[in-house]
């Protein structure tokens, strides 16, 4: 069953004041005042809600590829710039991970849960483990993207929680318990729509694991995640990423907009001519990393691949996740065609997609199309009321299933089963076994089936720092180090094969990007050191 964060109507009731302090508040501001509360089940389930409250916001999905070789964020107030070409410091850290808001109020609940009485235990249980998986994915997430964080105590003043940093590895530990305790007691289903259930559980154990490199804990909660008999693929890869496709049962976890100007993000994806700011798009590694249709990959012999016509022939994830040159579009586009290469139309005009037409054009010259397609489905890109994200889906699953099998035994029925099912529901070829017959030619193809089915949702930035090449060198070294280019040419408008109209003739360079070893951490920002003493900052910044 979907479990969908709903920003719901009465969860207004949760965001009363109360007094904080420059480091963390004792009670979060979103949370009703304890002296007052903590009578009944209803109490508890309010602050059940202002504990989701904020708990996943779409920036650190949609703009997180920004900070990788897939994507690109043009607008450097948004901060995702910085973290993409590696000039990020303390001073200018870019976006950042580093809040423990949500953990505050996970604290606070943990803290007062008992005192209230419950008619049936198991209720009560399942709220903990709600909360339990709530706080581990936030010490998760810091974790992983700084190395190390405090342990903030239970309960406490503001100038108590002012500890040092916990070590990497203890952290680490102290989520996996997390995650454990939770699974024991967390029910197989929501309460509700909304809530988090098992399968968003052993989602964060299968996705937390195979980060750290623990592959057999990795693959034994996606095998659970299979088990639970409530996700499947969605037949049409379009569809789940559209409007009509929110029921989606390939869909673990998604926060879904249900109340006007609850965009948070839409207005950020679409090209200039749509009304859109062009925040975060897509790159020409990418495009670069699409198999051909027919299974081979472009510089393989045989392909058919014309670099002259790169969209033409491509794997079909690649129409329905990127908006490429040339492709049908809307009315506002010249000939219902969408053009990011040209500075001027046929008729003399100027081309707003142009790149370099307006801050808000493309800089890559393509725009995700995930979630975007079909842009007709919103009533206005300014006002998408009923926009989601996904968090957690079925596809990852499946690929993360491959790939921890496949470091654990090496090719097997398994892992190709997995890696068929995800390439099948795009009419993608069955993988070549005799090609990828060993450990290391199918972890190359799984790294690229990874990159290319999750690409816009945010994993690439993650994986390309836990990834090594043969030397033991992060992928990341080698990836983001080097100029970023687009790709350039013409629009042929009397081309009737939209994937062959953009005739591609050269590459020009967007900016130049660098990344060294020591940003494999990103650095704590300068002002939550200055508010606690304690902290020491990573390496190398």
């Amino acid at each position: 069953m979907k479990k969908t964060i709903n920003y719901l109507l009465y969860i207004v009731c949760v965001m009363l004041l109360s007094s904080c302090d420059d480091f963390l508040s004792t009670y979060p501001k979103d949370a009703l005042s304890p002296s007052t509360t903590w009578k009944t089940e209803e109490d508890a389930q309010k602050f059940l809600i202002g504990c989701y409250n904020g708990w996943l916001w779409g920036e650190e999905f949609f703009y997180l590829d920004c900070a990788s070789d897939i994507g690109f964020s043009f607008h450097t107030h948004e901060g995702w710039r910085v973290i993409g070409d590696g000039s990020l410091q303390p001073g200018n850290p870019g976006k950042s991970f580093y809040n423990f808001s949500t953990i505050r109020r996970c604290d606070n609940f943990l803290d007062n849960i008992n005192k209230v009485e419950f008619k049936d235990e198991a209720v009560k249980k399942d709220m903990i483990a709600q909360i339990r998986i709530i706080r581990a994915s936030q010490y998760f997430k810091m974790n992983w993207w700084y190395g190390g964080v405090p342990i903030i105590p239970l309960s406490g003043s503001a100038s108590e929680a002012q500890v040092p940093r916990t070590d990497e590895a203890d952290v680490k530990k102290q989520v996996y318990d997390e995650i454990d305790a939770a699974l024991s007691d967390i029910k197989d289903a929501p309460q509700a729509r909304g809530y988090v259930a098992k399968g968003t559980a052993l989602a964060l154990k299968m996705r937390s694991a195979l980060y750290y490199g623990d592959y057999q804990r990795s693959l034994d909660a996606a095998k659970a995640i299979v088990a639970l008999n409530q996700y499947e693929l969605e037949g049409d890869f379009s569809h789940l990423f559209s409007l009509d496709g929110r029921n989606s049962k390939e869909i673990i976890l998604s926060v879904q907009k249900l109340k006007p100007n609850a965009n948070e993000w839409f207005i950020t994806v679409p090209n200039n001519l749509d009304g859109g700011w062009s925040s975060m798009v897509p790159t020409q590694n990418l495009i670069d990393m699409y198999e051909m249709a027919n299974g081979l990959t472009k510089e393989e012999a045989g392909s058919g691949y014309d670099p002259t016509h790169p969209f033409k022939g491509r794997d079909p994830r690649m129409a329905v996740t990127v908006l490429v040159p040339g492709i049908n579009w809307n009315s506002k586009c010249y000939n219902s065609i969408l053009n990011t290469l040209d500075v001027n139309y046929p008729d003399g005009s100027k081309n707003a997609n142009y790149p370099a037409a307006a801050n808000n054009a493309s800089k890559t010259g393509l725009t995700w199309a995930k979630y975007l397609l079909p842009l007709e489905q919103y009533e206005g890109v300014l006002d998408p009321t009923e926009t989601q994200y996904i968090v957690y889906r079925y596809a990852e699953a499946l690929l993360s299933l491959a790939e921890a099998s496949n470091e654990l035994k090496g090719p097997s029925d398994e892992v190709y089963d997995a890696l068929n099912k995800i390439r099948n529901r795009v009419n993608m070829p069955d993988v070549d076994r005799a090609k990828y017959g060993t450990k290391e030619k199918l972890r190359e193809l799984i790294r690229r089936e990874r990159t290319i089915e999750l690409a816009g949702e945010g994993h690439r930035r993650a994986d390309i720092l836990r990834w090594k090449d043969d030397s033991g060198k992060m992928i990341a070294e080698t990836v983001l180090n080097g100029p970023l280019n687009r790709a350039t040419g013409t629009v042929h408008y009397d081309e009737p094969n939209e994937f062959m109209r953009a005739e591609i003739t050269g590459v020009e360079k967007i900016e130049d990007r660098k990344f060294a070893v020591h940003n494999r951490y990103l650095p704590i920002p300068q002002t939550d050191l200055d508010r606690n003493p304690q902290l020491k900052q990573n390496p190398g910044y």
